[in-house]
């Protein structure tokens, strides 16, 4: 399949493709011509990719779990490990933007938002 018509059915511009064939997410062969030829499962693997950015997960992450995904022997129960590994991602990520609110919480009001608070300088209060 041409890029042309990968990218008409993946919902996606011919240049995004080409980037995630730079980054090695997809790989083509060259027709005579130049032309890049695309395997037809190249289309279920973009709409892969797709869910997996909405899901939070980076072109990094998406290219080292569909190299996991593609040598587990049930996916099924791949998929949902690396839901719970991303979970945990998001849990501490949201502790770290509860404590980043709570900080600029207390500099509200202070006439300097960068003015650290009163009281003993904390490691907190240095990030």
């Amino acid at each position: 399949m041409r890029i042309g018509e990968l990218a008409a059915l993946a919902g996606m511009s011919r240049d995004t493709i080409r980037f995630y064939e730079k980054v090695g997410l997809v790989e083509s062969r060259r027709l005579p011509n130049g032309y890049r030829d695309f395997p037809p499962e190249t289309l279920t693997w973009l709409q892969y990719v797709r869910t997996a950015q909405t899901l939070g997960f980076s072109l990094s992450e998406i290219a080292h779990t569909g190299e996991r995904l593609r040598e587990a022997p049930d996916t099924a129960a791949a998929l949902s490990a690396l839901f719970e590994e991303k979970i945990q991602v998001v849990d501490a990520r949201m502790a770290e933007l509860t404590t980043l609110r709570a900080e600029l919480t207390t500099r509200v009001g202070t006439g300097c938002p960068l003015r650290a608070p009163e009281g003993p300088v904390t490691q907190q209060a240095l990030r």
